[in-house]
């Protein structure tokens, strides 16, 4: 017996799951980042959407790892079958087109799109890996894991952000901004960890910034890796003026965002970062997101 589908008149059933897959990767944007989706809503139509299925797997993983599958009982071991299974959905499904997961099915049929591969999903899945088995960092995994768990999620959001050039620039374009695209995820990720030194030493019982005890960090300590941040964030800025135009008022406000972040964490007490998670508020969100997109316009 064939279902009954009342709002799918006069379309095919492919198209009809291809709109509730990415319906789904909406709802999930708008219930776990203010943030990104203030960011996401001025992205070119096209555009806005692939990014959201990019988001929307990156964050499946991460709940694999960290969140919802936790609080269900899954222990190490289960977590990291429920990841291997779920990247071989992902790369099933990059290579037909088609996922029973409507998450899965969001971010394929965007990376089919776009030209997302496994040179960028492996990487990302290995470092949400790192997160089962690695409690302290050293220089060089911390590097292979911020490549992976960041740096790869900035050259995906770059591939949809070039989607639109003609062919024979895209190619050209994603070698030189590249670099910048790393950068800014790198410098994304950086804030995330010092932002979060007390949840991630406390709950999570990891340290990623190498050297840091999250328990007492200094003031010595967070000047130096707030410079580290800047000196990814003076990188990326430099890719963001060459940006298409569609995409670049979308990224200036994440730029803006993040930045403002890094200047609270700045004028934030080193003690302080130990005990509580620094935020930025909504009405100082839109303000920010306003000037950026002013300063994106030019």
């Amino acid at each position: 017996m064939r279902p009954v589908v009342p709002d799918g008149e006069g379309a095919t059933r492919l198209s009809l799951y291809d709109d509730t897959a990415q319906r789904a990767a909406d709802v999930l944007v708008r219930r776990y980042s203010t943030s990104f989706g203030l960011a996401t809503r001025l992205l070119p139509g096209a555009q806005r959407t692939h990014v959201r299925d990019v988001y929307a797997l990156v964050r499946l993983a991460d709940e694999v790892v960290d969140g919802a599958s936790a609080e269900a009982g899954a222990d190490r071991e289960r977590s990291r079958v429920l990841l291997d299974e779920l990247e071989a959905r992902t790369e099933a499904a990059m290579a037909t087109g088609y996922s029973t997961d409507v998450l899965v099915h969001a971010f394929a049929r965007t990376a089919r799109e776009v030209g997302i591969t496994t040179d960028l999903t492996r990487p990302f899945f290995a470092s949400m890996r790192t997160d089962l088995d690695t409690t302290v960092h050293d220089e060089e995994s911390l590097a292979t894991y911020i490549y992976g768990s960041a740096e790869v999620v900035g050259l995906m959001c770059l591939r949809v952000f070039l989607s639109d050039l003609p062919a024979e620039w895209r190619e050209t374009m994603y070698r030189e901004l590249g670099p910048g695209a790393q950068a800014l995820g790198a410098a994304f990720q950086k804030i995330n960890f010092l932002r979060d030194l007390a949840e991630d030493g406390a709950v999570l019982g990891r340290r990623y910034l190498v050297g840091i005890d999250p328990r007492a960090v200094t003031e010595e300590q967070k000047k130096a890796a707030l410079a580290d941040i800047d000196e990814d964030l003076a990188v990326a800025r430099t890719a963001l003026t060459a940006l298409p135009a569609g995409p670049r008022r979308a990224v200036a406000v994440a730029f803006g965002l993040f930045s403002e972040l890094a200047a609270r964490l700045r004028a934030t007490p080193a003690a302080e970062l130990s005990r509580s998670r620094v935020a930025v508020p909504g009405p100082v969100k839109a303000r920010v997101a306003a000037t950026a997109v002013l300063r994106g316009s030019r």
